[in-house]
C-alpha cells in the first residue's frame, strides 16, 4: 500500500506542471550519446508519447553525430569539426542528409508510434521549413556544406504539433537554389522553438549541465542567465560542443520561449524528472536568474 500511495503523491506532485504545459509546444533537442544507449532511447521516447498524451505539444528536432561518424567512417570521409561545428564537404552533405533524414528520422518516427504516438518526420527542405546559405566562419575555416539559419516556415510544424502528431525534424536547410546544408541540431532545435514562440526547449546531452568547473561535480548550475552564459563563453568555461546549445538557448528566450534546459540524455528518463517534478534535474536558463515560474 505504501508503494501505491508513493506513486499517487508523484502523479500529485506533476499536477501543476501538466496543467500549466497543456496546450503549450515543447521542443526537444534529441541526439548524440542519447541515441547510444538503447535502453535509454525507449525512455525518451516514453517521455516524448506521454507528454503529448496530457496535452502537451512535442515537437523533435534530432542530430545524429554518432551514427554519421560511424557512416563516415566506413565510406572513408574524414570527420572534422571546428567550434563544435562538423566540417561538411561535397562528400559527406550527402551521407548527412542520408542518414538525419533518412535512416535516424524515421527510426525515431516508427519507435514513437510503437507506443502509441503519432509521429511524421521531416526534414528542413519539407515545406521550405528551413531556409538556410552557407555559413561564414569568422575564423577563416571554410566549414563547406554547413549552413546558417535565415528563416523557419513553422506552419507546417504547427499544423501538425497542435493536432494529434509529433513532429520529428530533422536539420538539413536547403537555399535558393535547392541547395542542402548540414544544419547544427542545437542552433536548429533553438531556432525552431523561437519560430514556434515554445513554452520550453530541452536539450538532451550527455552531462548533467552547465558547470562553473567541469571538473567539480557540486558546481553545476541548476539556473543560470544570459549574462552569466556570455561570462563563462569567454573565459572559455563553455567551449566546444556545448557552445551550440547555449546560444541556441539565448536565441530562444529572447525570441519569446519562456524556459530553456540542458538536461543529460543519458539517464532514464530525464525530460520526465525535468519538467514534471519540483526538483528538477540539469540547468535551467532564464534571462535574469530564478525566478518562480513552473
Amino acid at each position: 500500500m505504501n508503494n501505491l500511495i508513493y506513486k499517487a503523491n508523484i502523479l500529485i506532485e506533476a499536477l501543476p506542471y501538466i496543467q500549466k504545459l497543456s496546450g503549450k509546444t515543447v521542443v526537444i533537442k534529441y541526439g548524440g550519446n542519447a541515441m547510444v544507449d538503447e535502453e535509454i532511447r525507449k525512455t525518451i521516447m516514453q517521455d516524448i508519447t506521454l507528454l503529448k498524451y496530457v496535452g502537451v505539444n512535442p515537437v523533435v528536432v534530432h542530430g545524429g553525430g554518432p551514427k554519421i561518424n560511424e557512416t563516415l567512417d566506413i565510406m572513408n570521409i574524414e570527420s572534422e569539426f571546428h567550434n563544435g561545428l562538423r566540417i561538411t564537404n561535397k562528400d559527406a552533405i550527402d551521407v548527412v542528409q542520408m542518414v538525419l533524414a533518412g535512416s535516424i528520422n524515421k527510426d525515431i518516427v516508427a519507435q514513437l508510434n510503437c507506443l502509441g504516438g503519432k509521429a511524421i518526420g521531416l526534414c528542413g527542405k519539407d515545406g521550405n521549413l528551413i531556409q538556410a546559405e552557407k555559413k561564414v566562419n569568422m575564423d577563416n575555416v571554410d566549414l563547406g556544406y554547413v549552413g546558417e539559419i535565415k528563416g523557419i516556415d513553422s506552419k507546417l510544424i504547427e499544423f501538425l504539433a497542435q493536432d494529434e502528431y509529433i513532429p520529428v525534424i530533422a536539420p538539413i536547410g536547403t537555399d535558393s537554389n535547392g541547395q542542402s546544408y548540414n544544419i547544427n541540431a542545437d542552433t536548429a532545435a533553438g531556432e525552431i522553438a523561437a519560430a514556434l514562440k515554445a513554452e520550453k526547449l530541452i536539450f538532451l546531452t550527455d552531462i548533467d549541465g552547465i558547470y562553473l568547473d567541469p571538473q567539480d561535480e557540486s558546481s553545476l548550475f541548476s539556473v543560470i542567465s544570459i549574462p552569466e552564459i556570455y561570462e563563462l563563453m569567454d573565459k572559455g568555461i563553455i567551449s566546444g560542443g556545448m557552445i551550440p546549445k547555449a546560444l541556441g538557448c539565448i536565441k530562444a528566450i529572447q525570441q519569446g520561449v519562456n524556459r530553456t534546459h540542458i538536461l543529460n540524455g543519458t539517464i532514464p528518463h530525464p525530460i520526465l524528472l525535468e519538467i514534471f517534478t519540483d526538483k528538477g534535474i540539469g540547468t535551467m536558463v532564464t534571462k535574469g536568474g530564478y525566478d518562480n515560474g513552473l
